[in-house]
């Protein structure tokens, strides 16, 4: 964990910034992506300011996975998808832009034309 002093998904989970926002609990955030590569593209996020993955300990981690699970099921009703990718970056090397720790889903479509979810 790191200075969060210039943080947009810090800001964002104040309300300082706005979002179009899917779902939250208490230690999760779920918002629609600004760029979207697809319909119903959302990011999920701690609201606590972690860089990387390899930032959370285990129980962050868990509860992590619960919450991006919850905003997949939400995703795939809303959008009548059938399968979802699941994408991070996570590091410089990796692409990943905002150092706060984010998770894209991306619902899918039986016969839709994309090919994968890989975000730089």
């Amino acid at each position: 964990m790191t200075n969060n002093d210039h943080c947009i998904f810090c800001e964002i989970v104040k309300g300082e910034v706005p979002c179009n926002k899917v779902w939250e609990d208490e230690d999760f955030l779920a918002f629609a992506d600004i760029y979207p590569v697809g319909e119903g593209h959302t990011l999920v996020i701690p609201k606590k300011h972690f860089v990387n993955l390899l930032d959370l300990d285990e129980e962050n981690s868990r509860n992590y996975l619960n919450a991006i699970k919850t905003v997949a099921k939400i995703l795939l009703g809303e959008h009548h998808a059938d399968g979802f990718n699941l994408s991070l970056n996570n590091g410089d090397s990796a692409g990943q832009i905002v150092k706060h720790t984010h998770f894209h889903i991306l619902p899918r479509k039986e016969g839709d034309t994309k090919r994968g979810l890989i975000l730089g």
